[in-house]
């Protein structure tokens, strides 16, 4: 290894090219950067600043040129000296453009710092990039046009230098001269005795410049050769990554490596271990290549992009899609690969995959309604595939939602009516999807709900008419407080500001009214000719109904469910197994909210004597005592900060739980202070 500081004048001349190899992610510097970088510069330079370092570059020197010309293939670094080479490319074509003026050379510039005059082909630029970055870079050089509509950090940050030189808070001459004052470290390595995928690791250990998925392509291929580095990135690695949207491509194609993961891992790693857990993964997988795992990444990134932009050929998947969007289902994506996958492999046919992921869509929704927790769903849906029986595929999954009780219940007919009623539906975030479904359930010639507002039948004001008061009853004000968000009141018009706090029978025979509309929604509002309580109940429960049709519960015959039962390896205790009084299920209730709101990584287990909260391991465990809760928090004694010295030690003295700190739960206003302690133990697993 050898490092030498320079500026970076003296990095760019010479007979000598730096290419960036296909393991390097694209350009990707924002615009925020590009302002810290003239920042400094005008900074320095009316300061009268000797310098301003502005990090380091890392390259390794390539023997294999046939010429005289040096080349190095730039491992760290190629942001900052890619940003110099567009600041550059700026202040030259602004000093071509006012030629006349001859402050600064501007074919310097060119023939020194950005292209080498004496070689030809793709030898004479300074600086290669990788796929469209180096096209466009060197259209820039070359004055080429360039498409506009081309979306490319290039160009938007060529032009923010443009316009900052053309604004003049320098003369040419002085951004010349600071630019020549920028400094760098050049550290170049020896690839016989040097190790780059270690000392590249060691540079970028903060994760700060660098995304799991840069990481995890920088892994996959700097191991390689060059020509299996450019085949498996031409071939596989970039179209996989052209199936992300350029506007978000780095935080998608993160989320999909650890949906990935947790799909061939039955586990979920954490959100700043995914690279750790990627190269773990390499060591014991199934691939014997690295070019077959990547046509296996490429395989599922297909499955993956079609699912969150909601596209494809199968017009049943693309609406399936949009509704996963709308829950926000994206726990279930590690589930979801898996059965894309299977049913390219026909081990299940098309109708099974759409009714597994309307199933998964039932779940998710069902256990919104009844206002469960989600912090459970990602540990349900990552381990899902465990619980797949190939040679009976589908009664397998369903089996699988029928017997989970407790936090992972599948809420069954009964429950999700009775709910469904009563829920505030209009404060929900997914409110139009569930008029929507309604609306468009077995409807040929869907409507858009975005053409439409909701309208409270019975109106949203305090002040209600007389009319409306005696409509009501003399209980109005109950019965609007309790069914005024509510299923049974909610509709959809084109003409919500026109109806307002109008009577029901003005709002019927109005023009626009309810009588005009041909939304299903309104097939039973039309045959009204009052409304009040009765009347929403009934009309509730008719929705209810469609509503069963939509989000089935899943069907199994009882002898197959039995045979699944009875090989269900669940925990044999649940919430009836400890003697509650009211008293210490009120007390259970609030503390087991809090904890399982710590984390959607939280994992509740309910054992023979006492009930076990973990992330990878015991955290926090309660015993039900007569009039209290006894809490095991998994920590030393001394290390538990104890403001409120509510903790005793019990340190060999044989208790039910894990650790050597024990405290108790006898008011409800004590919530916080034992919280505070098992937080404590919470972080310490992080």
């Amino acid at each position: 290894m050898d490092a030498r500081k320079a500026n970076i004048y003296k990095f760019l001349s010479g007979d000598k090219q730096y290419i960036i190899p296909v393991y390097q992610r694209i350009y990707s510097w924002e615009i925020e950067e590009c302002k810290r970088l003239w920042f400094d510069i005008v900074d320095m330079q009316k300061k009268n600043k000797n310098g301003h370092f502005v990090g380091s570059i890392v390259s390794i020197t390539e023997n294999d040129s046939p010429s005289d010309m040096s080349k190095f293939t730039i491992i760290d670094g190629q942001q900052r000296i890619t940003t110099l080479m567009l600041l550059l490319l700026a202040l030259r074509d602004y000093a071509f453009i006012h030629r006349e003026e001859k402050s600064i050379n501007w074919k310097k510039i060119n023939n020194s710092f950005l292209k080498n005059p004496d070689e030809d082909d793709d030898s004479q630029y300074k600086l290669l990039l990788t796929e469209t970055d180096k096209d466009i870079l060197i259209s820039l050089i070359e004055k080429r046009p360039i498409d506009e509509n081309l979306n490319s950090r290039l160009i938007s940050n060529y032009n923010y230098f443009f316009s900052n030189i053309k604004n003049m808070d320098l003369s040419l001459q002085d951004i010349y001269e600071a630019i020549g004052k920028l400094q760098i470290v050049n550290i170049n390595l020896d690839r016989t005795s040097d190790e780059p995928q270690v000392i590249f690791e060691s540079l970028n250990s903060t994760g700060k410049e660098l995304s799991e998925s840069d990481l995890i392509r920088n892994f996959v291929l700097m191991g390689l050769d060059n020509k299996q580095q450019k085949d498996i990135y031409k071939n596989i690695w970039r179209p996989m990554e052209q199936l992300f949207r350029y506007e978000k491509q780095t935080l998608l194609m993160d989320r999909f490596f650890r949906d990935y993961l947790t799909m061939k891992l039955a586990r979920i790693p954490k959100l700043d271990k995914i690279y750790e857990e990627f190269k773990m993964y390499t060591n014991n997988c199934e691939f014997s290549t690295l070019e077959d795992l990547c046509k296996d990444l490429y395989m599922y990134a297909r499955y993956y992009t079609n699912m969150i932009f909601e596209q494809g050929t199968n017009k049943n998947l693309i609406n399936l899609y949009k509704e996963i969007k709308y829950l926000k289902m994206e726990v279930a994506f590690p589930f979801l690969l898996k059965i894309h996958y299977d049913f390219e492999r026909n081990l299940i046919n098309e109708d099974e995959l759409v009714s597994i992921i309307k199933l998964c869509i039932s779940y998710v929704f069902r256990r919104n309604i009844c206002d469960i927790p989600t912090n459970s769903l990602n540990k349900t849906f990552a381990t899902l595939k465990n619980e797949i029986n190939v040679d009976d595929y589908i009664n397998s999954i369903k089996a699988f939602f029928i017997l989970k009780d407790d936090y992972k219940i599948f809420p069954n007919d009964e429950k999700f009516s009775s709910a469904l009623k009563v829920k505030d539906i209009y404060h929900m975030r997914i409110r139009n999807y569930i008029l929507s479904s309604l609306e468009n359930f077995n409807n040929k010639a869907p409507i858009n709900i975005e053409n439409y507002t909701i309208e409270h039948i019975m109106p949203q004001t305090k002040n209600l008419s007389n009319v409306w008061k005696k409509e009501l009853g003399k209980n109005y004000e109950t019965v609007q407080k309790k069914y005024l968000h509510t299923i049974g009141n909610l509709t959809l018009t084109a003409y919500n500001s026109e109806m307002s706090n109008k009577s029901f029978s003005e709002k019927m025979e109005m023009n626009g009214g309810f009588k005009e509309s041909a939304l299903r929604l309104n097939s039973y509002v039309v045959k009204q000719n009052e409304w009040n309580e009765k009347i929403i109940k009934e009309r509730a429960s008719i929705l209810v109904e469609k509503a069963l049709l939509i989000w089935k519960y899943p069907i199994i015959e009882r002898n197959i469910l039995v045979k699944y039962k009875n090989d269900d390896k669940q925990q044999m205790y649940g919430i009836d197994s400890y003697d509650f009084n009211k008293t210490t299920k009120m007390l259970f209730d609030k503390l087991n909210m809090r904890i399982m709101n710590l984390s959607s990584e939280v994992r509740r287990e309910f054992k023979k004597l006492y009930i076990a909260y973990k992330l990878d391991t015991n955290f926090a465990d309660i015993v039900v005592q007569k009039n209290r809760l006894r809490i095991s928090v998994n920590m030393k004694f001394n290390e538990v900060i104890d403001e409120y010295n509510i903790c005793k030690d019990v340190t060999n003295l044989g208790r039910w739980g894990n650790g050597d700190v024990e405290l108790f739960l006898e008011d409800i206003c004590d919530v916080d202070k034992v919280m505070d302690i098992i937080r404590q133990s919470f972080n310490k697993q992080l």
